[in-house]
């Protein structure tokens, strides 16, 4: 199913030294043109290092070089873009794995809120085979303003395979060893490669959750499933579909159809809830 091969990484059930025990790689994949939201991106990682023993590892283009010298003041340990998508970044991103026991992932305009690395720990660590910990998620607009929140919680996992991804990519926690043993992020699916491997990560253990927001999602028109949700929502009906079997593939979008659309709706109105506030803070700042 993927594209491309996995890059090694560490083997499961590796010797690790105590103070890795925990230890978080979080992989923020950029191209290094939106240096404000980039810099607020990786403030929000910084702000985690006071409770969490993590890893920043900054996956961007040799020639983003204002980029990497950001990078570096947060102390981030730079990896070349491979230039063949964003899972094939956040793959290499992941490679750089050097014992560190869970995955975060954040986009370049992104958020990570205040202690929600260390919540999702907590959370992991109470359940044993735990592969996937998450949270509630705030979208936001380009100002930081919030245009809603997803707190799905549980449900969202318990609807993974046939309603609407409804856990958020942005700041969940994945167990390394378990993101290896499915094959990591599938380069064929630009919009839909946390899906994919959610669903692959189901199959091998379990997810907890909690409605607390240690996230955010920038809700913006170049986002790559914001900008093209029809693709995104086509790719995903597709990816749903490969992991039903038998007469319930066979009848799947009797369901599947009406709940891509549905789904595409609800995008629309977070949309217009984004402009609207646009042109709520322009006419006040006009006034």
């Amino acid at each position: 199913m993927m594209s491309a091969r996995w890059l090694p990484v560490a083997a499961s059930g590796s010797t690790r030294s105590s103070d890795m025990v925990d230890a978080v790689l979080v992989v923020l994949p950029t191209l290094g043109r939106r240096m404000e939201s980039l810099r607020d991106a990786l403030e929000s990682v910084a702000a985690q290092r006071a409770e969490v023993n993590l890893r920043l590892v900054v996956v961007l283009p040799v020639a983003a070089t204002e980029a990497r010298s950001l990078a570096v003041t947060f102390g981030a340990d730079l990896v070349d873009d491979p230039k063949r998508g964003l899972a094939a970044a956040m793959n290499a991103g992941v490679a750089a794995r050097s014992g560190e026991t869970f995955y975060v992932g954040l986009g370049d305009d992104d958020l990570l809120r205040p202690h929600g690395i260390k919540t999702l720990i907590g959370l992991a660590s109470r359940r044993e085979n735990t592969v996937v910990a998450y949270g509630a998620c705030d979208y936001i607009d380009g100002e930081s303003r919030i245009i809603g929140t997803n707190r799905v919680g549980k449900l969202a996992s318990i609807v993974l395979a046939w309603g609407p991804n409804l856990i958020p990519h942005p700041g969940a926690l994945i167990n390394l060893d378990a993101l290896e043993k499915v094959g990591g992020f599938a380069e064929d699916r630009p919009y839909t490669m946390d899906l994919d491997a959610f669903l692959r990560l189901k199959r091998i253990g379990g997810f907890v959750s909690t409605k607390e927001s240690v996230s955010a999602f920038r809700w913006h028109a170049d986002s790559l499933t914001v900008a093209d949700r029809k693709t995104s929502a086509t790719e995903a009906l597709d990816v749903k579909r490969n992991y039903l079997t038998g007469p319930v593939r066979k009848i799947s979008l009797i369901w599947l159809g009406p709940i891509s659309l549905a789904t595409l709706a609800a995008g629309e109105i977070v949309s217009w809830r984004a402009r609207r506030l646009s042109r709520q803070s322009h006419n006040g700042a006009a006034g």
